[in-house]
């Protein structure tokens, strides 16, 4: 009978720090009006773990378990080519998996670009990374981060508005009355749309972020390579040479970069894996890679 009652208690020990590793809390992102926005109704849709027109931006947090969590903070913003969310593969999944690491995580919703919802369409992503990093680094104490250590994860086109937020950040789009410091720590770039420019630039993510006909000044604006400076943040990129959707010179082109201003990066690139890692390389063995990536520079303790 002991034994039972030994074995039940561990059971249910367990299932308590699975549901806490999981626990999870939406919230807005945005405690009053949106900027940038226009009113309009609310025409938002979930399907296959795939989220549309987003209007109405969230920031839904995972945090360890008190006494678990190392300090460190990862905002993730999940791809789909500025057109749909690859909410769960690219957000919640990877959330939970940094929560057992002992990260706090915070899945970004970001508003897709629309004119229907946007007075300008190209800056309303940018401007809720920007708030994701400014409420994250705000509410630091309150969730036990480091708000030295706040990192920002994209893949895909989120690849594109993590380093977006990595590299306009001393430009603030947004109501920053604390003058809180919009700078990402770090940055985790998975096969990220860089630039916008000749044949490496993803098509569809500049058409739907800027437009079927955007300015030369436009396009280079966006085009993130081009716009690192001494100051940006240290990266870690993950990319396939066989990608099709979104060549591999994007990361290439961001590393040469980052490594011209001296900026700590590493990057890895797998010859095969296609766009998305559907088969390989696996989950664990690219996320493995990340996270010695952040104990090497100290955004994550050795262990």
């Amino acid at each position: 009978m002991a034994k039972i009652s030994c074995l039940l208690t561990a059971v249910c020990a367990t299932l308590f720090v699975s549901v806490a590793l999981h626990a999870q809390t939406e919230m807005p992102l945005y405690p009053g009006k949106i900027p940038n926005a226009i009113e309009a109704e609310n025409q938002e849709t979930s399907k296959d773990n795939v989220v549309r027109d987003v209007s109405i931006p969230t920031l839904t947090a995972f945090l360890p378990p008190a006494g678990m969590g190392n300090g460190t903070a990862v905002i993730v913003c999940p791809g789909g080519g500025y057109g749909v969310l690859v909410i769960e593969r690219e957000g919640y999944r990877v959330a939970k998996e940094l929560n057992r690491q002992g990260i706090a995580a915070f899945v970004l919703k970001y508003r897709l670009p629309s004119d229907r919802t946007m007075k300008d369409k190209s800056m309303g992503p940018l401007q809720d990374a920007q708030q994701a990093i400014r409420t994250v680094r705000e509410r630091a104490k309150e969730w036990h981060v480091d708000p030295a250590k706040i990192g920002i994860m994209g893949f895909s086109a989120g690849g594109h508005l993590a380093s977006t937020a990595g590299t306009h950040y001393d430009s603030s789009f947004i109501d920053n009355p604390q003058k809180t410091s919009l700078r990402p720590d770090f940055m985790v770039l998975v096969y990220p749309v860089i630039s916008f420019e000749g044949k490496i630039g993803h098509k569809g993510s500049s058409a739907n972020l800027l437009g079927p006909s955007p300015s030369a000044e436009r396009v280079r604006y966006f085009s993130n390579d081009l716009q690192v400076t001494a100051s940006t943040p240290p990266a870690y990129l993950t990319h396939a040479g066989d990608d099709t959707v979104v060549p591999v010179s994007n990361s290439l082109r961001f590393y040469e970069a980052l490594n011209a201003k001296g900026i700590a990066a590493d990057m890895h690139i797998y010859a095969r894996g296609q766009h998305g890692y559907p088969k390989v390389p696996s989950f664990d063995e690219w996320f493995g890679r990340c996270l010695q990536w952040m104990r090497i520079t100290g955004f994550l303790p050795e262990k």
